[in-house]
């Protein structure tokens, strides 16, 4: 048995599929904005254990990003200070070898977690910031050594009270940068001065640095994924 329609209700069939079309793309469109860089990672901004401020120590006291991260330049992972290290301005040892803290605001509630750390020699649980996928390789030494500033990934930090992820980290974030790198390079020992600003253009030292280091990226898929 068979059913027959008029012509003119093969609009509604039409107008049926375009919009079954219309609402694959949207949803589409949707997951693509929603599992973007930009919107993953960008302005991300954990609240961390203890309220470390950039500014304060990077910014107003100009300590040296090498300070706290000591493997910057020589490794491939920027390492997250011990406690010691932090002890080291905010305690001091007394004659029997016990932490006692009288130093930098020694007694303010929001280092308890620091002392805590000293006395039982258990670890501050940071929380990261910037995290690559396990299956992208990233070297800090080696772009540290080259004249890439902090500030090129992590943005002026030392205006920072929290440290917030300002650059999406992609892949074609990367690459950008690898095809044309002159305006993320300056002399070696700025790298760290973060307020840093070259007297010329910032491409033309970054061809400068480029042609005296003998820099020369590679954009092959084996330079991050090993």
């Amino acid at each position: 048995m068979y059913f027959s329609f008029p012509r003119w209700t093969n609009r509604f069939a039409f107008l049926a599929i375009a919009g079954l079309g219309a609402s694959a793309l949207y949803l589409c469109a949707v997951v693509y904005a929603a599992t973007a860089p930009e919107t993953l990672s960008v302005g991300h901004a954990p609240k961390q254990p203890i309220p470390f401020s950039h500014r304060i120590h990077a910014g107003q006291l100009k300590m040296d990003c090498r300070y706290c991260h000591n493997t910057v330049d020589k490794a491939a992972h920027a390492a997250i200070p011990p406690s010691a290290t932090c002890a080291n301005c905010h305690s001091g040892a007394s004659e029997n070898g016990s932490v006692k803290f009288s130093s930098v605001r020694s007694e303010s509630p929001a280092l308890a977690l620091l002392r805590q750390s000293v006395a039982t020699q258990e670890s501050i649980p940071w929380k990261r910031v910037h995290d690559l996928p396990d299956y992208v390789y990233f070297d800090h030494s080696a772009h540290v050594n080259r004249g890439v500033s902090c500030v090129s990934c992590h943005g002026r930090v030392d205006q920072m009270d929290v440290v917030t992820q300002e650059k999406t980290l992609s892949m074609t974030f990367c690459l950008e940068c690898h095809r044309n790198p002159e305006e993320n390079l300056r002399p070696v020992d700025k790298v760290t001065d973060l307020a840093w600003v070259p007297e010329t253009s910032a491409k033309e030292v970054g061809h400068q640095v480029k042609s005296d280091l003998g820099i020369n990226p590679r954009t092959s898929c084996s330079t991050c994924h090993r």
